[in-house]
């Protein structure tokens, strides 16, 4: 399986990260970041939003695909599984929050863009994925 010069099972997956996301930031509009640490907070914004693009298309990617169809099913059925346990820990957290679960949805999407990343040996979203992760973490771990 090919992808064209857009990945549109990316630009899928990027939205359905992105509902709960809303969803949130509309229930809890008077919440603030209380991560002070300004390059931290920089960091997880740069990998978000280079994770996003690239998850939709293939920078510096020469071929675009999968090598077998035992990839592209794992690509496929990975994403949606990892999509699941992220909106099932999502609809928990909106009932009570906790650190365990905010851990958990700040370490779910790292590991969506990894496996996209590796699976489509698209270097940069892994290299985004970690930076992503790292900022992410953090300044998730500092809301708490």
């Amino acid at each position: 399986m090919e992808f064209g010069w857009i990945n549109l099972f990316g630009v899928a997956v990027v939205i359905f990260l992105m509902i709960p996301n809303i969803v949130y930031a509309t229930k809890n509009k008077d919440e603030k970041n209380r991560c002070t640490n300004k390059y931290m907070n920089i960091t997880e914004q740069i990998g978000r939003y280079g994770c996003i693009v690239l998850m939709w298309f293939p920078f510096l990617v020469w071929e675009f695909k999968f090598n077998n169809i035992f990839e592209m099913l794992l690509y496929i059925v990975g994403n949606c599984l990892l999509l699941a346990i992220y909106w099932s820990v999502f609809a928990q957290y909106l009932k009570e929050k906790s650190v365990n679960r905010a851990l958990v949805l700040a370490i779910l999407p790292t590991c969506i863009f990894l496996l996209s990343g590796l699976l489509l040996r698209h270097w940069l979203l892994v290299c985004f994925a970690f930076i992503f992760a790292v900022g992410h973490i953090y300044v998730t771990k500092k809301n708490i």
